[in-house]
């Protein structure tokens, strides 16, 4: 019988490779379940093509024109709304919940899903950024397993998959380093967002390739191999590695380092989540060590990356920090969003981080005010005309998650 499989998200970066993987394997899964945020055209052409049982559009504003859109095909139940995404992931057919949303928003299905007893294979590292300790218990408690789609933590996983309860030294969490890696600071100062979204070896959704130019990206999935593999910040070293062909490595107590190698196509770890524990066949590009030439690492600059130091300090602070920094992160995604449309600068996006000391009975909130000349998201000076947006952190003392100031980005 085919796995029934809801992709939230289904029509971004992950979802649509989520989708060919589906394709290339139509004896084996079966799409039950397509989500949207915003993208009315793309969601129903998906489903025109996959015929699942049901698509959810988030924004409810839509849901007459996605609805309109499939008049013809009555076997497609449309639903809209955050309550929907919520319920649908509950539904009894489904196998696996593939969680591709992006940011904040793929919170609470998740747990929904987790609660249903879905296997989820897990692509929106928000989840477990902003609730790692809640999602770890409930996964327990539900006997719901979740797998790991981001290519670093398939990576580890890989490379863990066999090993029992062999103590793991440290883990080797690789980055590419993102488009500005050699940049000075005069040149990151001029940089533009169409730079920002050249990713040199990944192909990624907007968002993702934006925090992946700031590393904010790799301290989030610090963060994520964290509560996934239950191994404190201080054992995971970030590794930056351009050719971005070992995807990650794990060193145990005696010096052995394992490493998960191939090319950047985010297809092989979707689809290993999904077939876990078999291998399937995968049409793609396969390595030719003869023709690799060298691969190279060094340590990632926190000078010029303040934002991977952020997220050291954010989890090493522990309670709703984290979720706070996450917060904060996706405002000023948003208003550089905003600002790089109409100016075209990263300067105009800037991020900094003000830890404060944690207060009794004070509730962690990430406010987000117009500043200037306040520092940036990545290294360098901003210019004295550019807007700022400053991220002010306030700790509390409660271990779970909060929303404030956090919501969807649907880019």
């Amino acid at each position: 019988m085919k796995k029934q499989i809801a992709i939230l998200g289904s029509t971004g970066s992950i979802g649509t490779q989520a989708l060919e993987v589906i394709e290339e394997h139509s004896d084996l899964y079966e799409v039950y379940c397509l989500t949207a945020n915003n993208r009315v055209k793309e969601l129903a052409e998906q489903a025109r093509k996959f015929k699942p049982a049901a698509v959810v559009i988030a924004n409810e504003s839509h849901y007459e024109e996605l609805k309109s859109m499939l008049a013809d095909c009555p076997d497609i139940n449309v639903y809209a709304g955050k309550q929907a995404l919520d319920d649908i992931v509950t539904a009894g057919p489904i196998d696996m919940v593939l969680t591709a949303m992006v940011g904040f928003a793929g919170l609470s299905p998740t747990i929904q899903a987790i609660k249903a007893h879905k296997k989820i294979c897990l692509a929106n590292k928000e989840t477990l950024v902003v609730a790692g300790e809640l999602i770890c218990k409930l996964a327990a408690e539900n006997h719901a397993p979740i797998l790991p789609v981001d290519s670093e933590h398939s990576a580890i996983f890989q490379s863990i998959v066999g090993e029992g309860d062999n103590k793991i030294e440290k883990i080797l969490l690789t980055a590419s380093g993102g488009p500005f890696r050699t940049f000075s600071a005069e040149q990151l100062a001029t940089v533009t967002k169409d730079h920002a979204l050249h990713h040199p070896t990944w192909d990624m959704g907007a968002k993702i390739t934006i925090d992946s130019a700031t590393m904010m990206n790799k301290g989030f999935e610090m963060i994520e191999a964290k509560w996934l593999f239950d191994t404190e910040p201080e054992k995971i070293n970030i590794v930056v590695h351009p050719q971005s062909i070992i995807h990650s490595m794990v060193e145990f107590a005696d010096g052995a380092v394992i490493a998960q190698m191939g090319h950047p196509d985010m297809r092989e770890p979707i689809q290993y989540a999904l077939s876990f524990p078999e291998r399937l066949t995968l049409d793609n590009k396969k390595l030719d060590f003869a023709e690799l030439g060298s691969l190279t690492f060094e340590k990632p600059d926190m000078d010029k990356f303040p934002c991977l130091a952020l997220a050291f300090e954010a989890i090493g602070r522990g309670g709703n920090i984290p979720c706070a920094m996450n917060a904060a992160n996706e405002a000023a995604v948003v208003a550089f969003f905003v600002d790089g449309k109409r100016r075209g600068a990263v300067g105009n996006a800037v991020f900094r981080g003000q830890f404060l000391s944690p207060q009794a009975n004070t509730k962690p909130v990430a406010t987000v005010s117009k500043k200037r000349n306040s520092g940036s998201l990545i290294g360098g000076k901003a210019a004295s005309n550019q807007n700022i947006v400053w991220l002010r952190l306030v700790s509390g003392d409660s271990g779970l998650p909060v929303a404030a100031g956090q919501q969807h980005v649907d880019v």
